[in-house]
């Protein structure tokens, strides 16, 4: 008989608002075929958790809550090749479930963790550092001297984009919501700050681009950017829609696509970038050098105990969070 294992995790029975998310014991058995349990040691808090709980992205029910955490193998299944109990790993993308201090879960989403990075950081980068690993690395061929618009620059994805910018030679000219928000996307390296509530972000860009606009924009906010973002951009220019903060982006006429300058969009997942296990490691292994070395600093700005998943949801969708947040085990 499989030994059982106890543990606690958050689970929701309805898609609702915070409220639904429920503290409770669950039992966690040996691994299966493919699989590995991991004892959790920190747990990546996301935007995306949120479109779980409310159903925008379904999910049957009742379900587990995360997709991102960073702990220590305890046991293996059969046909599990590469890791061994023990062993520091992180991943993201995983099936819902992460929110939990002991779980069962596929193998194949590990990623190796180095010892030069910890728990709570990977905890709080692995989904933003291999989500900014794609933006600079595979959704386009910057040249050095390129100006890029990036739209929250102070959040988690954000610091971690303008930091690899700069490792590229990119000028970055960041928006932001507060001064005080301006003032951390400085300290990352922003070039230039747009501070949204107060300028027409657009008109802006213009003015710090000679008219031109620049050649990308990446725009995790969504519904309330995606105009801006549009015209924003240079001739032949790429926007970007990687997230969805306040709402999705509106249907796309075609023919604006013309009339704004043969403009392209597109609308990636993080996941059709991962799913090839050589190209994570490849994108895994660039971020975590960087981090390892210093050349990016990730900073994790809210923690939160894992029982009060409660309250980091709530505080997430008030805007109120700065840059990565982890729930402590």
């Amino acid at each position: 008989m499989a030994m059982q294992t106890d543990a606690k995790a958050i689970r929701f029975y309805e898609t609702g608002g915070p409220e639904v998310l429920r503290w409770e014991t669950v039992e966690v058995g040996e691994p299966g075929v493919g699989e590995v349990r991991v004892r959790h040691e920190a747990v990546g808090l996301n935007f995306a958790d949120t479109y779980f709980r409310t159903g925008l992205y379904p999910s049957p029910l009742p379900a587990g809550m995360g997709v991102e955490a960073s702990g220590v193998v305890e046991a293996v299944g059969p046909d599990v090749a590469g890791f061994a109990p023990g062993d520091r790993v992180t991943y993201t993308g995983s099936p819902l479930g992460a929110y939990s201090t002991v779980r069962v879960m596929p193998a194949e989403h590990l990623i190796a963790l180095p010892d030069a990075i910890d728990f709570e950081t990977a905890a709080g980068m692995t989904m933003r550092g291999l989500t900014a690993a794609y933006l600079m690395r595979r959704i386009h061929t910057y040249s050095a001297g390129d100006t890029i618009l990036l739209h929250a620059a102070a959040g988690g994805v954000g610091q971690i984009v303008t930091q690899w910018a700069k490792l590229l030679d990119l000028n970055v000219i960041g928006t932001v919501s507060t001064e005080a928000k301006a003032e951390i996307a400085r300290a990352r390296g922003c070039d230039h700050v747009i501070r949204y509530r107060d300028e027409d972000v657009a008109t802006r860009v213009r003015e710090l681009t000679d008219g031109r606009g620049v050649p990308v924009v990446l725009d995790s906010i969504g519904a309330t950017t995606f105009g801006s973002s549009l015209d924003s951009l240079a001739r032949r220019g790429l926007l970007v829609c990687f997230g969805t903060a306040s709402g999705p982006i509106p249907p796309i006429d075609a023919m604006q696509l013309a009339i704004k300058g043969s403009v392209f969009v597109t609308r990636p997942a993080l996941a059709d970038y991962i799913a090839d296990p050589a190209e994570r490691a490849e994108l895994a292994g660039e971020l975590f050098d960087h981090v390892a070395a210093g050349r990016i600093t990730v900073e994790i700005n809210q923690r939160y105990a894992l029982a009060d998943a409660v309250r980091a949801h709530t505080d997430l969708e008030a805007g109120i969070s700065v840059g990565s947040s982890v729930l402590t085990v």
